[in-house]
């Protein structure tokens, strides 16, 4: 299988699969289900930062304190675009959502918007990960799925009570994921002419993996603070750990 064939399926699985996956449970689920799909997230996206790209960075060539400098600058960068409305997950509980989203559908806009920037950034973050090795871009492509599904969830419901059908609401979303191959696709091209900058890449894309987790995901858990709730979330971030770790052993990383 060919490098572009391998980035293409992952982009596939991140972005057009977890549409659907997510639309499908939209359709059934309660808002309760989604903090449940966020804790597990936060542990792939955490395992995968800390077990896969952060080590790759650091073994390879160069200076690590740049690095070190440039993960940091990521987290910083991320931090603005939210601030400046580029950068818009909604992971929370849907409950807490609904009282802002009767606003003739602005609310509905603005998240697709942001989320097909977020998903350009997806895309070139996993077309960085297996430019620079095969396994690291499995692991990221599945640490983005894991992410992509309870998001696109909080999309979906956001859609629908911004008085978006069914249907318009899956096809924005599925339009949305696009950016996904553009992102990928921009990124195969211009890395084949400019290899040196994926390890900067690959230093942006742990800080994005970081900071959604942290920034994103985390605080919306903290909105339940029962100790039954508390030993749920603490179990599935273990389990999203334990299975990028379990994939690192099976990959021979």
């Amino acid at each position: 299988m060919s490098l572009l064939s391998s980035i293409l399926i992952g982009c596939l699985a991140g972005s057009l699969l977890s549409v659907l996956l997510a639309a499908a449970i939209a359709y059934r689920a309660r808002p309760g289900w989604i903090p449940t799909l966020v804790s597990f997230a936060v542990g792939t996206l955490l395992g995968a930062v800390f077990i896969e790209v952060i080590p790759h960075i650091f073994e390879g060539p160069g200076d690590h304190r740049v690095s070190a400098m440039t993960i940091l600058a990521g987290i910083l960068l991320f931090f603005l675009l939210e601030k400046l409305v580029l950068w818009r997950h909604y992971h929370e509980d849907g409950s807490d959502q609904l009282d802002a989203l009767h606003d003739h559908g602005r609310s509905g806009l603005l998240i697709t918007v942001g989320d097909t920037f977020h998903n350009f950034v997806d895309g070139v973050i996993i077309a960085t990960a297996f430019i620079a090795d095969f396994n690291l871009g499995v692991i990221t492509a599945l640490a983005i799925i894991a992410h992509e599904v309870p998001q696109e969830i909080g999309d979906f419901v956001i859609l629908l009570h911004s008085g978006y059908s069914k249907r318009t609401a899956l096809m924005l979303n599925v339009v949305s994921s696009l950016a996904t191959f553009a992102g990928a696709l921009l990124a195969y091209f211009a890395l084949r002419e400019a290899s040196e900058w994926i390890t900067s890449l690959l230093c942006i894309a742990a800080a994005s993996m970081i900071y959604v987790a942290v920034a994103d995901l985390i605080p919306g858990l903290h909105k339940r603070t029962s100790l039954a709730a508390t030993a749920q979330q603490v179990s599935l971030i273990a389990a999203g750990v334990g299975i990028i770790w379990g994939l690192h052993l099976a990959l021979g990383q």
